[in-house]
């Protein structure tokens, strides 16, 4: 197919592969043509209506085009709208922001202009694209305010939409932290709590924040969780915070979608620059995402890069937030070939352009 016809997007869920994280270079390439693909399952197929939900969110999804429900949306929405704690396993892709944002919004009073649904979520970037997704979720729900409220940003502008007051918050634990020992931020009026991305927030060292802020939130609330994994730890954040949770588990039939090419190529680590210089001189591609083990690693990447001609820019958590903001918009409107990423400033990402990821 001629390239000017295709639409290139890719949803980052990256996961090093123990096996060959040492020697070998991993790298995927996504085609989504215009054609539809993936035809639907053969059993009945439900609508948002008859889930519950109300009308204006309906009238919200009607809007944005979505016409019938995940497997994870389908299960998760009617015992969240019943009112039952949850512990959700499904990969990253699979539609986990409708599943409790739909049911949340459903049930939340606009006319309380105070914080009643708490989004805990492991990156800045996750934090706006959550928020983003509430908002347009209500768009048919005037008066609702959707607030992110994450590191790297000055406390003035967050401190300003709390003092007007907001129903949804979307936060990294850390800042949540801040606000709460500042005295700037009440949980006094939460009904409903998400953790989102629990296995990448207990990576991140959150473990303790999150137990503190579940601990702090009003016995009477409601709880979400939802993780790819349940290691030990977040099995005992759920065992002391949640109330008889129903389970809901989504197994993919495949861990790769049908429109991605994965390949590898096996090299000592001293080869490895040289490999990928083969690779980007060979492979045609729009925009490329490369990943790097460490916060070093992506800004000596990138600098061995730009001296061989590719434009680049490394994005990692010591990168200030309007910098990471910059680097994501420039990649966007063709200003940059190349981001060089650690896996977790790269989460929450959304970028059509981009054809492949190393």
């Amino acid at each position: 197919m001629d390239r000017s016809r295709r639409a290139f997007r890719v949803r980052f869920d990256f996961e090093w592969d123990v096996t060959h994280r040492a020697r070998c270079l991993h790298f995927r390439s996504r085609v989504r043509t215009k054609m539809q693909s993936n035809p639907p399952d053969e059993q009945a197929v439900l609508t948002f209506a008859e889930l519950g939900l109300s009308t204006p969110l309906v009238a919200a999804l009607k809007d944005v085009g979505y016409e019938s429900p995940s497997p994870i949306q389908a299960a998760t929405i009617p015992v969240l709208l019943a009112g039952h704690d949850l512990i959700g396993q499904a990969q990253t892709g699979t539609g986990k922001t409708a599943a409790f944002a739909l049911p949340f919004l459903s049930m939340l009073d606009v006319s309380r202009r105070e914080p009643q649904v708490l989004v805990l979520v492991p990156t800045r970037e996750l934090a706006i694209q959550v928020a983003e997704a509430f908002q347009k979720y209500a768009h048919h729900m005037p008066g609702l305010h959707v607030l992110p409220i994450y590191g790297g940003q000055s406390y003035t502008p967050q401190l300003n939409a709390l003092k007007r007051g907001t129903h949804v918050i979307v936060a990294t634990p850390g800042r949540v932290m801040d606000h709460l020992q500042r005295g700037t931020l009440s949980l006094a009026t939460l009904k409903y709590v998400v953790l989102d991305e629990a296995d990448e927030m207990l990576q991140m060292g959150f473990v303790d924040a999150i137990d503190e802020i579940l601990g702090m939130a009003p016995k009477e609330r409601q709880v979400a969780l939802f993780s790819a994994t349940l290691p030990k730890p977040i099995r005992n954040i759920a065992q002391k915070h949640l109330r008889s949770p129903r389970d809901v588990t989504i197994r993919s039939k495949t861990t790769t979608a049908t429109n991605i090419r994965q390949r590898y190529w096996v090299v000592s680590g001293m080869h490895k620059l040289d490999a990928l210089t083969r690779i980007l001189e060979v492979e045609a591609f729009d925009a490329m995402l490369v990943f790097a083990r460490t916060k070093q690693a992506t800004v000596e990447l990138v600098e061995k890069r730009e001296a061989r001609g590719f434009a680049s820019a490394a994005l990692n958590g010591d990168i200030p937030q309007k910098q990471r903001e910059a680097t994501i918009d420039k990649l966007k409107s063709g200003k940059l070939d190349i981001v060089v990423a650690t896996d977790v400033a790269a989460r929450g990402l959304d970028v059509q352009r981009i054809s492949h990821v190393i």
